[in-house]
């Protein structure tokens, strides 16, 4: 039997890892919720984005934290101006279409990271890597309990972005019926575009707060994106309470999994509680039948 206090340490440090979970999660389900299709380039996206955090580390010195604006901007750029030019384009409002689209976009991003960076894995030295903080018996890695705080901060204001500001209610309008939407003025596809940009920030953002810790190669993005697609899953197709409970939830499971069967047996757990809850509610935890 474990120490009580091991479990608590445990018990932290999959918070602190659900934290980023929770972060690439909001950004699938909020493309998901807008353009009710599954993006199948989540994860070579996010690589990308590492890619660009550790370039402009290698090159000009930038702190992956200190990175965080200007990869979030990029990213955001980079995602409305792909939709707009490749997904909008050629999905000719076909869902299927898009599903297809962003399976090759998927392919075709991986292996040009494959040709252009190669496929040794690749890592930041920063020097608060190894600084920890204790909190009773846990010593939490201080970038984790940065990265955590972040991903908080990042999430709530962008569900207050999605509240309050005039796009996120018309972002909300299109998501609840986009026909509608289109009656009373909305330009639906451009809402297409910034969902599409505001998930990809979020993968930027999250890019930035994982380096630190993690590496990258050009399939690092896909341990990330399954996780995301589980979560999303499990919290209810489109909700972000339920990305962000979801996340959590699978972050502890992961924790604990890896102390009670070891680190290789420790992912058997996600699978397990994931496949509780649809038995129990297969429309996620705070999802809805259509």
């Amino acid at each position: 039997m474990l120490d009580p206090q091991i479990i608590f340490a445990g018990v932290l440090n999959g918070l602190l890892a659900g934290g980023i979970y929770v972060l690439v999660a909001v950004g699938l389900t909020l493309i998901y919720g807008v353009l009710h299709i599954i993006n199948f380039a989540h994860g070579s996206l996010l690589m990308l984005a590492m890619y660009a955090v550790f370039w402009l580390w290698r090159l000009v010195g930038v702190d992956p934290y200190v990175a965080l604006p200007v990869v979030t901007a990029g990213a955001f750029i980079f995602g409305f101006v792909l939709y707009r030019l490749v997904i909008g384009r050629f999905s000719h409002g076909r869902d299927e279409n898009v599903l297809l689209i962003t399976l090759g976009l998927s392919i075709v991003f991986d292996n040009a990271a494959l040709l252009f960076f190669g496929g040794e894995t690749q890592t930041i030295d920063v020097p608060y890597a190894g600084s920890f903080v204790q909190l009773g018996a846990a010593f939490l890695p201080l970038p984790k309990l940065i990265s955590f705080g972040a991903s908080l901060l990042i999430c709530v204001i962008l569900g207050l972005y999605m509240a309050k500001s005039d796009t996120g209610k018309a972002i909300r309008a299109v998501a609840k019926e986009r026909q509608g939407a289109r009656l009373v003025g909305i330009d639906v596809d451009n809402i297409f575009a910034i969902s599409y940009g505001i998930g990809i920030a979020c993968l930027g953002a999250a890019a930035c707060l994982l380096m630190p810790t993690f590496y990258v190669t050009p399939t690092s993005g896909n341990a990330f994106v399954l996780v995301a697609f589980t979560i999303v899953v499990l919290g209810g197709m489109g909700s972000f309470i339920g990305a962000a409970v979801g996340g959590f939830i699978i972050g502890i499971t992961e924790a604990l999994g890896g102390l009670f069967l070891g680190e290789q047996l420790g992912q058997i757990g996600i699978s397990l509680i994931f496949i509780l809850i649809l038995l129990l509610k297969p429309t996620g935890l705070f999802g809805s039948r259509a």
